[in-house]
């Protein structure tokens, strides 16, 4: 590395984790605390929870689909003005959805408008943080993702709080405006860095391919490889049980006799381990390679969803496994970007990983709704999860045989 690119380097590495941090926090707060509204809103309005659920589904469906253009626009004009502009557009719908009066006002403000600026957060981190940390790509990605699930924790507590105390709308408003400042504050930490630019004491293997040098896939390349569309189903399998467990598992406890703020804790215990686990398997997969802890903790996930409709008949019990199943979803969020960069390179992964993030925009509206309509069919939520431990299957299978492309040379 040159001395110009040491002094093009201008802000400390961790710098980008902090924002990380900070902008998937907000992601978190936006998507996964939303159950604490339903109860309010259907009091207020009488809307059914069914019309209360499609507003969530709007949300994660506009916020998955948005992310391909976000990593496109991240990987040409840089993640900074894009995290900036997305923060402005969340802060604006969800503090809009203070003053909705009707349905199809919430479906535009929260559904719409908070999704696509959620969608422009919580990509641009995720293709950032891993330039800093070439020497521990999975921990960096780990640390831009773990406030999606910090986010689900911190929120519920305190909108449960506000609600009880000033009111549903004052949700939207003051911790809308909350969110919006921490995703903009985010976006004043996520610069590039320089070509060429590598910590001190770095020193990687130039990659080599038949005796000759190789470069990274562009992304019109990375979209036309099998192994691209096995991940893309394996991600929508994994996303598609884990979504649909974390809208339906309070639910379930309360179906089979648990006192409803014991099986809210079963949320709880999810969130917390979702949350950890975007971390700590960073390190792990940085360790024992990325495939291997892939293979695993999907594995472990089919045995998860097999055990939770047992798991019912006791609060433990149901936390024991809810925190499993909290753990094997959060770990997919770092180790499905870090395979992204292994297998592709770091130099398209915003619009790579943007594509790829799609698949759980599907599946986070597919997967509840799945959830429901078969426990409505069925009268239990045997099926459902039954279902889902066969959906996750699917992707034990394309994780243990996908094999990285063969690389590109310079």
């Amino acid at each position: 590395m040159s001395h110009a690119s040491q002094n093009a380097a201008t802000i400390p590495r961790w710098l980008p984790l902090v924002g990380g941090v900070f902008s998937s926090t907000t992601c978190g707060a936006l998507l996964y605390a939303w159950s604490v509204f339903i109860k309010p809103l259907n009091a207020d309005f009488g809307w059914s929870r069914a019309d209360i659920a499609l507003a969530f589904a709007i949300c994660c469906l506009v916020f998955g689909l948005m992310t391909y253009p976000a990593g496109r626009l991240s990987d040409k004009y840089g993640a900074r003005i894009v995290v900036f502009i997305g923060g402005a557009i969340l802060c604006a719908g969800f503090v809009l959805s203070g003053f909705i009066e009707s349905k199809t006002q919430l479906y535009i403000t929260y559904g719409l408008v908070a999704g696509f600026g959620g969608g422009l957060v919580y990509l641009p981190p995720i293709a950032t943080a891993p330039k800093w940390w070439p020497d521990h790509r999975a921990l960096a990605t780990g640390f831009a993702v773990v406030g999606l699930g910090l986010g689900s924790f911190i929120m519920a507590p305190l909108a449960t709080y506000i609600i009880q105390n000033y009111g549903w709308r004052s949700v939207f408003i003051y911790v809308g405006a909350a969110m919006g400042v921490m995703a903009i504050l985010a976006s004043f930490t996520l610069k590039t860095p320089p070509a060429g630019w590598k910590p001190a004491g770095f020193n990687p293997v130039v990659p080599t391919s038949g005796g000759r040098e190789t470069r990274d896939f562009t992304y019109q390349e990375t979209f036309k490889t099998a192994q691209f569309w096995m991940l893309y189903v394996a991600y929508f399998c994994g996303s598609f049980a884990g979504l649909m467990v974390i809208g339906h598992i309070a639910g379930h406890g309360i179906d089979r006799g648990i006192e409803p703020m014991k099986a809210a804790g079963a949320a709880s215990w999810l969130a917390i381990f979702n949350a950890a686990a975007r971390v700590l398997i960073g390190i792990i997969g940085d360790k024992i390679g990325v495939k291997k802890s892939f293979v695993g903790i999907f594995a472990l996930q089919v045995a998860a969803m097999a055990l939770l409709y047992p798991a019912g008949y006791t609060y433990w019990a149901l936390w024991m496994v809810a925190a499993l199943i909290g753990w094997n979803y959060g770990s997919m969020f770092t180790l499905f970007p870090a395979t992204c960069i292994q297998f592709f390179g770091i130099t398209s992964q915003g619009t790579n990983y943007g594509l790829l993030f799609t698949s759980w925009g599907l599946a986070g509206f597919a997967g509840p709704y799945v959830g429901g309509w078969l426990k409505d069919s069925t009268g239990t939520y045997l099926a459902p999860f039954v279902v889902g431990a066969v959906v996750v299957a699917i992707s034990v299978i394309i994780i243990a045989l996908v094999k990285a492309p063969e690389k590109k040379h310079a």
